[in-house]
């Protein structure tokens, strides 16, 4: 397939990828000066959005991280008390991993100073019309990663699905 890919649609791949990386960049400035890594911020916003706790096999699979790394990350957060680990009670193998109040107020705290930042240069930079268009480019590339990020039924409540 990459061999159908023409000169253009590379171009405009390549200008995507550079833009939505230095949004990035410009967002973790943003950060609260809590120290928490952006791998360890990854998984809290993965626990918080599971709304209920997942399976450290699960983590993993999610962050494309090696069990062993997981396991390192895992401990830290847990020993900074945002997040909490237990024991399946049906497969005393598994471990289910949750996040915490202080998490959840932490992964908040952040992403309220890089919203107020983004929302500011919007009105600042951007018309209405131009917002719009870049709502509709937040869905498309929602969609470009979707298939890949939906969490499987037997990590959510009730079987939900939902999308990181």
């Amino acid at each position: 397939m990459a061999a159908d890919l023409d000169e253009d649609l590379l171009t405009e791949a390549n200008r995507i990828r550079r833009s939505t990386a230095a949004l990035s960049r410009r967002l973790r400035a943003k950060r609260a000066p809590h120290g928490v890594s952006g791998s360890k911020l990854s998984i809290l916003g993965w626990l918080a959005r599971a709304q209920g706790p997942l399976t450290a096999s699960r983590l993993a699979e999610l962050e494309r991280l090696q069990p062993q790394s997981l396991t390192r990350i895992v401990a830290q957060l847990d020993l900074a008390g945002l997040i909490r680990r237990r024991q399946d009670e049906i497969d005393r193998r598994q471990l289910l991993i949750e996040i915490t109040a202080k998490g959840n107020d932490l992964l908040a705290e952040d992403a309220r100073r890089q919203n107020r930042w983004l929302a500011e240069a919007m009105l600042r930079k951007l018309t209405g019309a131009e917002r719009d268009v870049l709502l509709i480019a937040a869905r498309l590339l929602d969609e470009l990663t979707a298939e890949e990020a939906l969490l499987s039924p037997a990590d959510q409540p009730g079987g939900a699905r939902i999308l990181p």
